[in-house]
C-alpha cells in the first residue's frame, strides 16, 4: 500500500494533468513513480525535465542504465531497479549477467560499464567528495570529466526518483513485475 497518493488523470492536481496524460500515452499504462510524484507538480515537472536533460548527455543508453541501476540498487529502491531494468533488457541491450551485476551492486564484465558503476558507486558514498584515484579511474576507461558531471547528473536524478519512491511506497506496477528487485536494501516495492 503506497504511503502517499496514488493520483490519476482525473484527480491529480491541474498542473500534473497532462504531464501524466503524456506519460500513459508514452508509455502504455501510468508508472506509479510518476503517479507519486504528481502530489507535487514542480517534482514531476523536475523528473520529466531532468530525464530529458540526462537523455542528451554524452553517455551512452547501457551507461546511463547503469548509473540508474546502481543508484536505485544502492538506495534500496525496488521500485526504480525494476523500472530500469526493464529499459536495461528492453532497450539498452544490456545482458542478463550484465543486469544482474548492477542490480547486486557486484563487478561488471565490461570495463566501460564497470567504470561507470563504480565510479556511480563512489559518487554517491562520497557525496560527490570522489578520490582522486576514484577520478582516475573513471577517466581511465576512456571518460571525461563532462561524463563524471553527467554521472552525478544522473545520481541526481537517481536520488529524486530513489528518495520519492522510498518516502511514498508505491506498489510496482503490474508491468514491472517480472523486473522485480527484492535486494537486500529494496524498501519501496513491497
Amino acid at each position: 500500500m503506497s504511503r502517499l497518493q496514488l493520483r490519476t488523470i482525473e484527480d491529480a492536481p491541474n498542473d500534473a494533468k497532462a504531464a501524466l496524460t503524456n506519460a500513459e500515452k508514452n508509455n502504455g499504462y501510468l508508472p506509479n513513480l510518476l503517479r507519486v510524484l504528481a502530489n507535487a507538480p514542480v517534482a514531476l515537472e523536475t523528473y520529466l525535465t531532468v530525464s530529458g536533460i540526462n537523455a542528451r548527455s554524452s553517455l551512452t543508453l547501457p551507461e546511463r542504465e547503469a548509473v540508474q541501476i546502481t543508484a536505485a540498487a544502492t538506495h534500496g529502491c525496488g521500485f526504480c531497479v525494476a523500472g530500469h531494468t526493464a529499459i536495461a533488457y528492453k532497450k539498452a541491450g544490456l545482458t542478463e549477467d550484465t543486469v544482474e551485476a548492477l542490480r547486486s551492486l557486484a563487478s561488471v564484465a565490461d570495463p566501460r560499464l564497470n567504470a561507470v558503476a563504480q565510479f556511480t558507486k563512489a559518487v554517491i558514498a562520497g557525496r560527490g567528495q570522489v578520490t582522486d584515484e576514484e577520478l582516475e579511474g573513471f577517466r581511465s576507461a576512456g571518460f571525461d570529466d563532462g561524463a563524471a558531471l553527467e554521472v552525478v547528473l544522473g545520481v541526481s536524478l537517481a536520488t529524486l526518483c530513489n528518495f520519492a519512491n522510498n518516502l511514498g511506497k508505491p506498489p510496482l506496477n503490474p508491468q514491472l513485475e517480472p523486473y522485480r528487485w527484492d535486494g537486500p536494501q529494496a524498501v519501496a516495492a513491497e
